[in-house]
C-alpha cells in the first residue's frame, strides 16, 4: 500500500523449517501453516521455506502463481517480490509453480458478495474477511476478476522482505558484522567495507537459521522500481516474436490432434462413421471425447482436414434453436417466477411511478465470444505413473483435478506447465479443451499429443458472454432524476460457470446485477432487480462479467433520464454520486476533457459514462464525428482510481486496452444462432476495432484511494454507454441494442 508496515511474528507464519543446504522464502497470511509446494522439488544444495522465492547456487526463482494471459501480471508479481528482495527482476527465473492451496485467491471470493465494492461498513468487511478464509480453506487458485495485484501485493512484498532480511542475518552470522550495518543491492548483501556476498552464496547458511519474520516494508518514497516507469519483463520477447505461448510447445515424437464437437453446444451424438477420416494421409486414430470426436494425426493440418471428413449424427441440445427464440425466452422470464434478487431498493419506486409520466426503455446485449488470438490448445503426455500437461490456463488446480479424474492417478502424479496465453478475456477460466486433450493423450499412453482447436471450433464452441436484456422506468422533476427502476434479465452465469468449474455459491446471483445494483448513486427512488432466465447454452465469464452488459443498460438509461430532465450529464451525475472516490474520478474526467468549456463544433457529439466495477471507479468521455464514411471515434478520456499504482506504464495499457475491447465489441460484435449453431465462425464476421478506427486516448490514474485494485477489466464497462451517449449527441439517435452497427455506420 506504499506505507511501511511491521509484520509481527505471530501473524507471519512460515510453512517449514530450513532443509538441505539452500533456502526459499515466502509469506503466508493465514491462521495455520500450509504445506510448502516447493519442498518436493529440491535438489542438492537447494532448500525451501515458503512458496514464493527459491534461492539455489544457480540463481533465484520467483514463483508468480497468477496466470499471464496478456495483462502482464507475471512481470508485476516479479516486481513486487524484487522490490523488497533487492534484485533486478529480469535476472530471476519466473515460474508459475504447481497448483497448490498456498496460491489461493481470496479477493474474488470476498468481492462476489451482495455488497457494493465501495461499501466498507462493519458487516461488509466482516463477511469479506470470512470469504477470504473460505477461499483459503478451499484452496481455490485462479486468475480473474482483476484480482491478482489486489490479492497478492502485500504477500509478495513480504516474501521479498523476509528473504532479504534472512539473507542479511546469514551474512551477519558468517562475518560477525551486525545486521544493522549491512545493506542489500542487486542480489548481494553488502558489508560496510564494500564486500559483496551474493545471495546464491548465502542460501545454505540462511536455511540453517530461523527466518527473520519481523520485517518492515519499504515506504513508497523508497521504492526503486515499483511506481516508476519500468519495462515489462516479457516486452522484448513479445515484440520480437520469440515469446512461447501454450500453442508453441514442441516435444520429441509429438503427434497432433483436433476436436470436432456438436454444432449445438452441449448436444449429444447418436453415432458416427470414421472411415473417411481414417483413410486420409497422416491420420492415426479417431477418439471419442467430451462433446464430440477427436482426430489424431502427424500434424495439425492433417488433423483439421480429417475432422471435417467425419460423418456424425448429432443430437440437438435442449435449449432454443435460434436467436429470436432466445430473446423471446428472456422476455418471458420477466416475471416473479424468475426473480432472483433485489439488492437495491431505495425510497418507494412504486409510489413514485404511480400516476407519474414515466420514461421507459428496453436495452439488449448479445452473446459474445471471447475470441482470443491464440486458439485453445493443450499438450499432454500420459504415462503409467505420471501425467504432464503444457497449456495456458487460469484455473491450474481445476486442470490438475481433471487429469486425476480422467487417468485415475493421484494429484501428486500430475505436473502442469502453466504457460503464457495469447489472450483469454475469461475463456481460460474454463478447462474443457484441456479435459479433451487429456482424454486424447490417455488413448495413446507414452506419446505426447498436442490438441489444437481450429479457429472455427474456438468461435463456435465458446462459453460466450450471456445474452442480456434490461427494462428501465423512471421519472424526472425540476431538472433532476427522481426515480430509477431497472430490471435486468439474463441466464445465470454463476449457475453455468461455477457449476462447471467450482461449486455454485448460495445466495443471490450477484453477477446478474453487477454493474447496476452496486453503483454509488443516491437517487431518491432507486431499484435494481435481477431475473435469472432459464438456462440456454453454457455461458462463461467474459471481461468484466455482468458489468460489461449492465453498465451499458444502467448508464444509458441514466443518460436518458438526465436528458429528459434537461440537466447536464456530468453535473447531474456529480449531484447524484454518494461516494467520494467516484466523485473525484468524475471531476477528473470532466477536467481532462474540458467538459464545461469545450465547444466541439457541428456534426460532432460527446458522451460520458461512469462505472464502479472490481472496486475501481472509472469515468470515460468520448468524442465522435459524423463523416461521409460514417461515425468516427476521435478521442477517449479515461479517469480511474485503483489506489496504489505499482506499474504505471502497464496500468495505462490496461485502461486503454480494456476500453478498446469494450468499444470494438459494442460497435461490431455479436454471436447469433440458427439451428443451435453459431453463425459467426471467424474474425471476418466478428470484427473488433480496426487500427484506423482507434481513437486518441488520454488517461489519468488518481492514486488517492487507500487500497490496491486491479485494472484488467474496469475500463471495459463504461466504454459502451459512453459511446452510445456520444452517438446520441451527434445524431439524435440513441442506440439501445449492441452492436451499434445496427443503428449507425462506423468510418
Amino acid at each position: 500500500m506504499g506505507r511501511a508496515r511491521t509484520i509481527a511474528r505471530r501473524s507471519f507464519l512460515i510453512g517449514s523449517a530450513a532443509i538441505v543446504s539452500g533456502v526459499a522464502f515466502g509469506a503466508w497470511f493465514v491462521t495455520r501453516a500450509t504445506p510448502n509446494p516447493l519442498l518436493g522439488e529440491l535438489g542438492e544444495g537447494e532448500a525451501a521455506l515458503t512458496p514464493f522465492v527459491k534461492i539455489t547456487p544457480e540463481g533465484i526463482t520467483l514463483i508468480v502463481p497468477r496466470a499471464d494471459v496478456g495483462q502482464g501480471i507475471a512481470s508485476t508479481q516479479a516486481m513486487l517480490i524484487a522490490e523488497e528482495l533487492d534484485i533486478d527482476p529480469s535476472t530471476a527465473t519466473l515460474d508459475p509453480g504447481q497448483p497448490h492451496p498456498a496460491y489461493f485467491n481470496g479477493s474474488v471470493a470476498a468481492e462476489g458478495l451482495p455488497f457494493p465494492a465501495w461499501e466498507h461498513g462493519f458487516v461488509a468487511r466482516t463477511v469479506r474477511d470470512l470469504m477470504v478464509n473460505v477461499a483459503r480453506l478451499s484452496g481455490s487458485q485462479f486468475t480473474g476478476g482483476s484480482s491478482s495485484v489486489a490479492d497478492l501485493h502485500e504477500t509478495l512484498r513480504l516474501a521479498g522482505a523476509t528473504a532479504r532480511e534472512t539473507l542479511k542475518a546469514a551474512a551477519a552470522a558468517r562475518t560477525g558484522v551486525p545486521m544493522a550495518e549491512l545493506r542489500t543491492e542487486d542480489g548481494h548483501v553488502i558489508l560496510p567495507d564494500g564486500t559483496h556476498i551474493a545471495y546464491t552464496a548465502l542460501a545454505a547458511e540462511a536455511a540453517a537459521i530461523d527466518p527473520v519474520t519481523d520485517v518492515t516494508l519499504r515506504p513508497a518514497s523508497n521504492w526503486r522500481r515499483l511506481g516508476k516507469a519500468y519495462q515489462r519483463l516479457d516486452i522484448v520477447a513479445k515484440s520480437t516474436g520469440t515469446q512461447d505461448y501454450g500453442i508453441d510447445v514442441v516435444l520429441p515424437g509429438m503427434l497432433h490432434a483436433t476436436v470436432r464437437a456438436n454444432p449445438g453446444r452441449g448436444g449429444g451424438m447418436a453415432g458416427y462413421i470414421p472411415n473417411a477420416a481414417l483413410a486420409m494421409p497422416g491420420v492415426r486414430s479417431v477418439v471419442e471425447v467430451n462433446e464430440g470426436l477427436a482426430v489424431v494425426a502427424e500434424n495439425t493440418w492433417f488433423a483439421f482436414q480429417a475432422a471435417q471428413a467425419l460423418e456424425v449424427d448429432w443430437l440437438p441440445p435442449d435449449y432454443p434453436a435460434s436467436s429470436a427464440e432466445m430473446w423471446q425466452a428472456l422476455s418471458d422470464a420477466h416475471t416473479d417466477e424468475f426473480r432472483n434478487s433485489r439488492l437495491r431498493d431505495d425510497g418507494d419506486v412504486e409510489a413514485a411511478l404511480d400516476g407519474a409520466t414515466a420514461i421507459a426503455a428496453e436495452y439488449r446485449a448479445p452473446f459474445l465470444a471471447h475470441a482470443a488470438l491464440e486458439p485453445l490448445s493443450a499438450t499432454v503426455l500420459v504415462e503409467s505413473e505420471r501425467v504432464t500437461i503444457w497449456t495456458a490456463t487460469q484455473v491450474p488446480h481445476v486442470v490438475r483435478d481433471a487429469a486425476v479424474a480422467v487417468t485415475g492417478l493421484d494429484a501428486s502424479q500430475v505436473t502442469l506447465h502453466a504457460l503464457p496465453a495469447g489472450g483469454s478475456f475469461g475463456r481460460r477460466l474454463d478447462h474443457d479443451y484441456v479435459v479433451q486433450a487429456i482424454q486424447i493423450a490417455a488413448s495413446m499412453p507414452g506419446t505426447p499429443i498436442k490438441t489444437t482447436w481450429s479457429r472455427e471450433e474456438d468461435m463456435t464452441h465458446d462459453f460466450p458472454r450471456p445474452l442480456h436484456m434490461a427494462l428501465g422506468r423512471g421519472t424526472v422533476a425540476d431538472g433532476r432524476v427522481v426515480t430509477y427502476d431497472l430490471d435486468t434479465i439474463s441466464p445465470s452465469l454463476v449457475q453455468s460457470w461455477f457449476g462447471r468449474v467450482f461449486i455454485v455459491p448460495p445466495g443471490p446471483d450477484t453477477m446478474l446485477v453487477w454493474g447496476a445494483f452496486d453503483q454509488p448513486y443516491a437517487i431518491p427512488n432507486y431499484r435494481i432487480t435481477g431475473y435469472a432466465a432459464p438456462p440456454m447454452m453454457p455461458v462463461g465469464s467474459w471481461r468484466s462479467p455482468g458489468a460489461c452488459s449492465n453498465s451499458f443498460f444502467h448508464e444509458s438509461f441514466l443518460s436518458e433520464l438526465i436528458h429528459a430532465a434537461g440537466a447536464d450529464p456530468l453535473e447531474e451525475r456529480l449531484r447524484l454520486i454518494a461516494d467520494a472516490d467516484s466523485r473525484r474520478v468524475l471531476e477528473a474526467v470532466g477536467e481532462m476533457a474540458n467538459w464545461a468549456g469545450a465547444d466541439i463544433g457541428p456534426g460532432r457529439g460527446r458522451g460520458i459514462a461512469f462505472a464502479h466495477t472490481h472496486g475501481v471507479p472509472v469515468a470515460e468521455v468520448i468524442d465522435v464525428t459524423m463523416t461521409d464514411r460514417g461515425l468516427r471515434i476521435d478521442a477517449v478520456w479515461i479517469a480511474a482510481d485503483c489506489g496504489t499504482v505499482f506499474d504505471p506504464i502497464n496500468a495505462e495499457a490496461q485502461l486503454t486496452g480494456a476500453a478498446i475491447f469494450g468499444l470494438g465489441h459494442a460497435m461490431n460484435c455479436e454471436l447469433t444462432y440458427e439451428n443451435h449453431a453459431v453463425q459467426q465462425t471467424n474474425f471476418d464476421a466478428f470484427e473488433g476495432v480496426r487500427l484506423h478506427q482507434t481513437p486518441r486516448f488520454h488517461t489519468r490514474l488518481l492514486g488517492l484511494a487507500g487500497r490496491v485494485r486491479g485494472l484488467g477489466e474496469p475500463a471495459t464497462a463504461p466504454a459502451a454507454p459512453a459511446l452510445a451517449d456520444a452517438i446520441f449527441a451527434a445524431t439524435g439517435q440513441r442506440p439501445r441494442e449492441m452492436p451499434f452497427n445496427k443503428a449507425v455506420d462506423f468510418a
